[in-house]
Order: structure tokens, then C-alpha cells, then sequence
């Protein structure tokens, strides 16, 4: 299995698909949010980059789920395995694809996880508490699960639902296939990412991105629900509910996907330091010839 990651607008998705193109594989994404419906412009899925020379790469993991349903790391490794499973059995090489650092690591180390049921009551008590107040009692309840995401509130009440849920719960192993991979990362210059992601951002928003997000809303949609869905959907549901001006919005969400790409960068250094030997490739060469790397 070939893997390729990179922080957001870096290009995997074209690496992806026309390595997928040359070795005959199908792709498997590994993105929290390509998973939803719906959910097409904010999301970058970009599915005409699927189409190579007329042929369609087939892709797997992306719309599998209504916009609105709480999708987590552990029903990722079980779809990951059937997809997976799915390929390889029909002898297809298989290419896994995105920029969630959790859902690639997740996979690859084979962690084992659990479902965790929604606790209302438990959520209800947590909500009125300071965000830092609650990584703090994250933090008092020990290393009980692998990945941790305390970029919101939200997620972090999450995880400490889960970590009471696991202390009294035995894991139930998932069953992982042997998988033979090798990692490659697209590591363009720092400048030119700010760049691609500032006019990326532009596109987006005047091809219908701010439509994509009121559409979310009137198909009942709260406002929190909106902003689980990561950094456009919040600024936007914020611009849609009045709460800053369009400029304002846009200002905003573009400094904080530059921040978001710099906190991709710096999951994969944690990956390289635990281990993982990620292949760095220059995309100024050009995709041709970073799959002629990547194939030789």
C-alpha cells in the first residue's frame, strides 16, 4: 500500500490519482470530513481530479455518511478494512489518500479501539466547563486510548467520554489484515502553500462554498452541529448567523487554515519521530514525475 499525505492544499489528491492511474489501485481516503454528503466544496473533495485520461479512479470512504451523523476514528478502521479487503481481493493496488494524520496512524499502527455510546447526561454536565478545565481532567484520567483530539471543546468532552467509557469496558480487537506500506509526503514551500490556500480559499468561497453551508442549515442543521465540521463550516455558519461581517469571516478562516496546514506539518514530525519513515517529495518536479518516484 502507498500512502500520501501532505497539509491541505499541497496536492495529494492529484498525486494520488494519477499514481492510482499508473499502478492500476483504487484510493482510499483518509479524511474526517470527505466522508459526508453534501459536504463537497468545504471539504475540497474535488472529484473531477478522479478523472485521469478519461478514466475514472475509483475511490472509496468519501460520501458514505449523511451530514448531521458523528463518524469517528474506530468506524474509520472498520470501513478502512473493508475497503481494503475489497481491493486487495480483486489483486487492485491500493493508495491511501488525505490529510487526517488520526485516521492514517490509526490504521497503520492497527490500534485497537472501541465504540463509545453517547453519554447525554455526562456531555450535559461537561458542556458549562472551560475548555481548558476539561483537558486538564483529560489529562488526570491517564493515556487510556491512542488518539487524542482536544482541538475543540467538543472533541475534548468526547474524549473524556470515552476515556470513562474504556476504564470499565474491555477493548474488542479489530482483526487488521498484514499491510506492507510504504509513506510518501508532498512538501511544497511554505510560501507557496500560503498562497494556494489564500486562493483556494477565494475559489471556494465564489463557487458556492457559503451556498454548501446555508444549504447544511436548511436541511435542519444547528449551528454546533455546523461546527463540527471543521474550519469553513464554523466561520461560515458564523457569518450566516450574524455573529462577524463577510470580511471579517474571510479574513479569519483564512489565517486559520494556515494554521491548520502548520499543525498537519507538525502531526507528520510526530509521526517521523515515533517511527514512521515518511519519503518527502518535491512537487516542483511535477506529479509525473513524483510517480515515477514514488513506482521506481
Amino acid at each position: 500500500m502507498k500512502v500520501i499525505l501532505g497539509p491541505t492544499a499541497c496536492g495529494k489528491t492529484n498525486l494520488a490519482t494519477h499514481l492510482a492511474a499508473k499502478v492500476d489501485g483504487e484510493i482510499i481516503s483518509a479524511d474526517s470530513r470527505q466522508i459526508y454528503r453534501g459536504m463537497s466544496i468545504g471539504t475540497g473533495k474535488d472529484l473531477d481530479e478522479y478523472i485521469i485520461d478519461d478514466k475514472h479512479i475509483p475511490y472509496h470512504l468519501i460520501d458514505i455518511r449523511d451530514a448531521g451523523y458523528e463518524y469517528n476514528v474506530y468506524e474509520f478502521q472498520n470501513d478502512f478494512i473493508q475497503a481494503y479487503n475489497d481491493i486487495t481481493s480483486r489483486k487492485k493496488e491500493v493508495v491511501l489518500c488525505g490529510g487526517t494524520g488520526m485516521y492514517i496512524e490509526a490504521v497503520l499502527n492497527g490500534y485497537q479501539l472501541i465504540r463509545v455510546p453517547k453519554n447525554e447526561e455526562l456531555r450535559e454536565e461537561l458542556e458549562f466547563r472551560k475548555h481548558y478545565d476539561l483537558i486538564t481532567q483529560l489529562k488526570s484520567l491517564g493515556d487510556v486510548h491512542n488518539t487524542t483530539d482536544t482541538s475543540t471543546k467538543k472533541r475534548t468532552i468526547r474524549a473524556i467520554e470515552i476515556a470513562l467509557y474504556t476504564k470499565d469496558n474491555p477493548v474488542v480487537e479489530i482483526e487488521f489484515p498484514q499491510i506492507e506500506y510504504k509513506i510518501y509526503g508532498i512538501q511544497p514551500d511554505r510560501e507557496v502553500v500560503k498562497q494556494r490556500i489564500t486562493n483556494r480559499l477565494k475559489v471556494r468561497l465564489e463557487n458556492g462554498m457559503i451556498e454548501e453551508v446555508q444549504s447544511l442549515l436548511d436541511s435542519g442543521l444547528s449551528f454546533d452541529q455546523i461546527k463540527f465540521y471543521g474550519l469553513e463550516y464554523k466561520f461560515i455558519a458564523q457569518y450566516l448567523n450574524n455573529e462577524m461581517n463577510y470580511n471579517d469571516m474571510y479574513q479569519r478562516l483564512n489565517i486559520a487554515i494556515h494554521q491548520f496546514s502548520r499543525r498537519q506539518m507538525t502531526w507528520y514530525r510526530r509521526m517521523e519521530k515515533n517511527g514512521f519513515n515518511i519519503n518527502w517529495l518535491n512537487p516542483d518536479l511535477g506529479v509525473n514525475a513524483m510517480v515515477n518516484e514514488i513506482i521506481s
